[in-house]
């Protein structure tokens, strides 16, 4: 069994005084959630995740060697402006990385970040954003330790990452990705997020998400709060032990292929995240009029075309619209005909399924 404590690294062999190094990291959406969690970001329940391949954030990391030594020193970047608001969550992410990358006060690190996609709409930006910065600060260390293995870099990748944003330990590397202990997922770990060990069916090759923009502000209730609320909660422990049947049922079905099974598993898992939200106290809602409104279009269009389409949610307003990559002409013609109206400005974006984080 892998501990944290194997991620600690022994002296380092090379040294390095300067460079850069430039990761694109996507976002992902769990199909089953996962909401609550133990203390250094430790999910209360394994998920499950497509990666997608659109919505990404791209970060470059430049650095160099500093001479006081004693605390971190960054400078943040957002779309090429100084964004001093994002800079207290990034100092928290290295003073819990710290033990794992000892070499993060000999460096001043200038980081500068884009997304493809609104932030803090409800399309993850931590995760990927988050999954992004390891990815370049694991590539520093293994400037700095060569020797490392591919299976150690993207492990301590999602690990790190895991320490910024939970579900950030998804979007390092796999087109569907597990985290959390599962018995019958081998590999799978509390600590980092591992690809899919089974066989998946052809019909989900490809599969394509098209993720309606309802409501692109902020969340009035951030991820973070909600998690905790799940310590008090009433329902916490069976909708821990749900999400575990879950995982194993979508074994089976990634396996034969059973897109009706798929559905409810996938619709029911959104539900309940929402629920566990209005059930919590205090108790809030992420959903707008339009996300329902979108949810009931989408049951009316599959009952009478029976075609295999359906809905996830993440924390927020904002609805992906899920279906295999065949029906793509049918169910984008009906999101343009009667879905676009619920969404602000019009604005959708079309995703699909990608394979992770990539050096660019």
């Amino acid at each position: 069994m892998i501990s944290a404590n194997d991620f600690i690294p022994s002296k380092y062999t090379h040294s390095v005084e300067s460079g850069f190094f430039q990761w694109s990291a996507p976002s992902n959406i769990a199909l089953v959630k996962y909401w609550g969690k133990k203390d250094n970001q430790i999910p209360a329940n394994p998920s499950v995740s497509f990666t997608l391949n659109n919505c990404k954030t791209i970060t470059k990391l430049a650095f160099a060697k500093k001479e006081n030594q004693g605390s971190f020193s960054f400078d943040l970047l957002f779309e090429g402006q100084p964004k001093e608001d994002f800079k207290p969550k990034i100092q928290k992410f290295l003073e819990r990385i710290e033990i794992y990358l000892p070499f993060l006060k000999d460096y001043h690190f200038t980081i500068d970040t884009e997304n493809t996609f609104p932030h803090s709409s409800g399309i993850a930006s931590s995760a990927s954003g988050m999954a992004a910065l390891a990815m370049n600060l694991m590539s520093l260390e293994k400037a700095l330790n060569p020797e490392m293995t591919d299976d150690y870099f993207f492990q301590k990748a999602s690990l790190l990452a895991r320490l910024g944003s939970g579900s950030a330990c998804r979007s390092v590397k796999g087109k569907v990705v597990v985290w959390g202990n599962q018995k019958n997922i081998p590999a799978s770990s509390d600590l980092f997020g591992v690809e899919f060990p089974h066989a998946i069916h052809e019909n989900f090759t490809n599969y394509q998400d098209t993720i309606l923009l309802v409501d692109k502000g902020e969340k009035q209730v951030s991820s973070t709060v909600g998690h905790d609320l799940m310590h008090e909660h009433p329902f916490a422990e069976r909708r821990f032990a749900q999400a575990h049947e879950n995982l194993d049922h979508l074994i089976t079905i990634f396996e034969n292929g059973d897109l009706d099974a798929f559905i409810k598993i996938v619709e029911s898992e959104a539900l309940t995240l929402h629920a566990m939200m209005m059930t919590s106290m205090p108790y809030f809602i992420l959903m707008n009029p339009n996300t329902l409104q979108i949810i009931n279009a989408i049951w009316k269009f599959r009952k009478e075309t029976k075609i295999p389409v359906c809905f996830t949610l993440d924390a927020g307003a904002n609805v992906h619209v899920l279906y295999p990559e065949n029906t793509s002409e049918k169910v984008l013609q009906f999101i343009k005909d009667e879905l676009v109206g619920y969404c602000q400005n019009g604005q959708y974006i079309c995703d699909r399924i990608g394979n992770g984080a990539v050096l660019i």
